[in-house]
């Protein structure tokens, strides 16, 4: 799959932002991403949100889709992709393209929390619009709000995906990521809930496919020590166990 049959690439990617509950900060989000010469559009979906997300994101000039209920992040990047496509089929049936010559645009997956920060992807996208990666991955610099937990999913999803490709990530957590479409294809459907990235970078790099972590100047809302950040890292350990073991992981077998 990555040898010379690669499909020619679209000139910008499509941003697909998936939130719950971010009114306060997906305005700025996707005015930053829509600043981007590199973004063609930006698709938000509201995942089951309980305050004025959508209305915020329409506002900044987004296209908007909402899920009634919380139905998890994979999902939401799901009918988000599907948007995207839907939305290129009907500028290409307008347009008369001949069969064939229209591609899909790459894909830019953003988390609704940046905020102004998230003026800082462009340099994401710039290796698989140049063809040098089928996926990027942002890594973070230190957070200016420390976060609650204490790596245990991270050292999970790290250790697993290196025992599964041999890759051993910086960030394996990291939602920011610039897919081409062979990629997309590779991992869907996506793995369900939290174990959408970890199970993203496995599927892709068992694929043949080239993976590139690229440092990005990103600032998002961290999980504190509450109870709801403790529950929140308990649904992402075990998304990402599942998502590990699904793909043959097996930690209890040594060698």
């Amino acid at each position: 799959m990555a040898g010379a049959d690669r499909a020619p690439m679209a000139a910008h990617v499509a941003a697909v932002v998936p939130c719950k509950d971010e009114a306060d900060r997906i305005g700025a989000t996707v005015a930053a991403v829509r600043s981007l010469p590199q973004v063609g559009r930006v698709v938000v979906v509201d995942d089951g949100s309980s305050d004025d997300t959508a209305e915020r994101a329409r506002e900044a000039g987004a296209d908007v889709v909402s899920h009634p209920r919380n139905r998890g992040k994979a999902a939401a990047l799901e009918t988000g992709v599907a948007r995207v496509r839907a939305l290129e089929r009907e500028e290409s049936a307008a347009r008369d393209d001949a069969p064939g010559t229209a591609h899909p645009a790459p894909l830019l997956f953003v988390d609704g929390d940046l905020a102004g920060t998230a003026v800082s992807l462009g340099v994401l996208t710039e290796p698989v619009l140049a063809g040098e990666a089928e996926m990027t991955i942002a890594t973070l610099p230190a957070q200016i709000t420390a976060g609650g937990g204490r790596g245990f999913v991270v050292r999970l999803a790290r250790g697993g995906i290196q025992r599964l490709t041999g890759f051993s990530p910086v960030q394996p957590l990291s939602g920011m990521r610039c897919l081409a479409p062979v990629a997309y294809e590779a991992a869907s459907p996506l793995a369900p809930g939290w174990g959408v990235e970890t199970a993203l970078t496995v599927d892709v790099l068992r694929a043949g496919l080239r993976v590139l972590e690229v440092p990005c100047e990103l600032q998002h809302r961290v999980s504190g020590r509450d109870w709801r950040g403790q529950v929140h890292r308990a649904e992402q350990y075990r998304d990402v166990w599942r998502a590990l073991v699904r793909r043959g992981w097996r930690p209890w077998q040594r060698g």
